[in-house]
């Protein structure tokens, strides 16, 4: 761990958020491959169904509030591995479920409280150990989200067909353990504890950049309200087609195997927008990026609604995955680009507890309004309008110089 020319331990720091992102978030959004063998064997509605994942999206956003701070001060290995071994125990209890409330608790809180305890803390220690390709190391660590929605649904949508969703459930969890919590262990928090400072120059070369803001203290600026709407906003449109683009395919008649593609679709665009694009914010400007991507997602969703086949499906699957990707990729930067890096998993923290609370509502109320419908282009519509409201929102109150730190 000291300093070297020819390695930085940040990069190991990255590999292992992408480990913890690609299970932790891959386990989550095979759910819309669960819908419905779990509707038919529990004798449950679309609505109550999408409700599990919008407890365990909930969950694992708005923890986040409480895991930074948490690893601020103890420090993000420690929670990783911790909410990694939830994630496969909640998946496996949920293997062994027979009602939709048993789902709830073991998948629901077991998955839910498992990324919550792991994601920020990853993310913001990724922070630290960065300066100058901070939004690229970012949206490399959460990249694992874009992967793992590629990979995972497909693999749960393959163990579901031949073997029973309960058996696949008990799969997903032994990656959890083996893959997410092993990773984290590589996980270290702030260069700083190593003789180090941003990008692996030398503790004293000056090249640490100030602390920053407290919590209490950004919350109060026009900069962190912005982003907080902005965020809310997104997330009530944001998850729905991860819970409902499946059901959706197959009631267009799409194979399952073709349906579960689209999900992987989605994480391929996504896996681009956060490896790729992040990179190109950097030289662009990562407000004028932010505003962007919410603007995709909103022209990407009449796509959907409109799409009766597979590749009109592809294509939407495809740009709302990118500007998906590149959203949480760039997120975390500003976070720090406004706000500093003192307290930077706190503030992350704080900021994801818009997206709790909108994914709460969002994907369980697009199953309500289906139930009640039978058509999904009502919720299709509110989603494309809360994410044309969020890059308003964005581009207005994120106008301003930055904060000094």
């Amino acid at each position: 761990m000291r300093p070297s020319r020819r390695f930085f331990h940040g990069w190991v720091v990255v590999a292992a958020a992408f480990a913890v992102t690609f299970v932790g978030f891959g386990s989550a959004y095979t759910f819309s491959a669960f819908v419905a063998p779990l509707q038919r064997d529990l004798d449950a509605s679309r609505g109550s169904v999408s409700l599990v994942f919008s407890l365990a999206g909930f969950l694992y956003f708005a923890l986040g509030a409480v895991s930074g701070p948490l690893a601020d001060r103890w420090g993000a290995r420690r929670l990783a591995v911790s909410g990694m071994l939830l994630v496969g125990l909640g998946l496996a209890l949920a293997s062994q479920a027979r009602t939709v409330a048993e789902v709830y608790l073991a998948y629901g809180l077991g998955v839910g409280l498992g990324v919550g305890c792991a994601y920020v803390p990853v993310i913001g220690a990724v922070q630290r150990w960065f300066l100058k390709r901070r939004a690229l190391a970012s949206g490399l660590a959460v990249s694992g989200i874009g992967i793992g929605t590629l990979v995972m649904p497909p693999l749960a949508a393959w163990l579901i067909a031949a073997f029973g969703w309960r058996l696949a459930y008990l799969v997903l969890a032994g990656i959890a353990v083996f893959v997410g919590a092993g990773m984290s262990l590589l996980i270290r928090n702030d260069p700083r504890d190593h003789g180090l400072a941003p990008d692996g120059a030398a503790a004293d070369s000056g090249a640490a950049e100030p602390p920053g803001m407290a919590l209490r203290e950004a919350m109060r600026t026009v900069h962190f309200k912005g982003l907080y709407l902005a965020c809310l906003l997104c997330a009530l449109g944001v998850f729905v087609p991860f819970v409902h683009l499946l059901p959706s395919a197959l009631g267009h008649g799409l194979a399952p195997a073709a349906a579960a593609l689209l999900l992987g679709a989605i994480g391929l665009g996504s896996a681009a927008g956060r490896a790729l694009l992040s990179g190109v914010a950097d030289r662009v400007g990562r407000e004028a990026f932010l505003v962007a991507m919410f603007a995709g997602m909103a022209a990407a969703m009449p796509i959907w609604a409109l799409a009766g086949s597979f590749w009109p499906l592809l294509v939407f699957a495809l740009l709302f995955g990118t500007c998906y990707g590149g959203w949480v990729a760039i997120l975390p930067a500003i976070a720090i680009d406004y706000f500093g890096s003192r307290h930077v998993g706190a503030i992350i923290g704080a900021l994801y507890t818009s997206v709790a609370a909108g994914t709460l509502v969002g994907p369980s109320a697009a199953g309500f309004m289906f139930d009640a419908s039978h058509s999904y282009t009502v919720p299709i519509a509110v989603s494309a309008a809360a994410n044309a409201i969020a890059a308003a929102v964005a581009f207005i109150s994120l106008r301003k110089n930055r904060s000094s730190r």
